[in-house]
């Protein structure tokens, strides 16, 4: 649902380089990314989260940084002011972070009736390398969960009845996501995803 990120290209070494760790919550064992991506918008750092986790864009989404909630205005606008949001549209990076750059944790939740909480943990700053095209997924660990599951709640069930053919959910589960490895991930392949982007729902005009 977020606009397309513009690609960056291997020469353009004008904005900072971040790393950022992603971690879901409430999961064990644990699912997370490492990225490195250039200055951006909140927005556009939720195209990179969607991307690098494997997720479909297929909910809202909002940020909390220093309990002040980020969101863009077109799809959250029913809440946007009852709730005090920021516009995770204008809002950069850069913005949020500390001038001395400390390693900063925030918020991100993705889907509110599932509620899938992110820890989002900037690891330092990097100047950037000319011969590397960001953004960029360097490593991480374990399949992004299905979209509509329940939650970290859910999550669990759903492993257990789809690892036993004779739980009584085995074959809807089955049905409805397919076959599913909880352990498989590829560096590689988020990095194309992170590349491509997302639709541009604005423009299609799909608000």
């Amino acid at each position: 649902m977020a606009k397309k990120v513009k690609k960056q290209n291997k020469g353009d070494s004008s904005l900072p380089v971040f790393q950022i760790k992603i971690t879901l919550q409430d999961i064990e064992p644990l699912i997370w990314r490492r990225i490195q991506v250039k200055d951006c918008t909140l927005d556009e750092l939720h195209e990179h989260i969607q991307t690098a986790m494997g997720w479909t864009n297929s909910h809202l989404h909002q940020f909390e940084i220093n309990s002040q909630l980020y969101g863009d205005p077109l799809l959250v606008q029913e809440n946007f002011d009852e709730m005090s949001y920021e516009d995770s549209t204008s809002t950069k990076l850069s913005d949020v972070l500390p001038e001395s750059g400390k390693r900063f944790r925030f918020k991100y939740e993705y889907d509110f009736g599932d509620s899938w909480e992110h820890e989002i943990l900037v690891e330092g700053r990097l100047p950037a390398e000319k011969a590397i095209r960001y953004p960029l997924c360097l490593e991480g660990q374990r399949a992004c969960p299905p979209e509509d599951v329940g939650g970290s709640y859910g999550y669990p069930n759903y492993l257990e009845a789809l690892a036993d053919p004779e739980h009584e959910e085995h074959e809807s589960y089955l049905e409805w996501s397919g076959p599913f490895d909880p352990e498989k991930f590829d560096a590689t392949a988020a990095t194309k995803r992170m590349r491509k982007g997302l639709r541009d729902w604005r423009r299609e005009g799909e608000i």
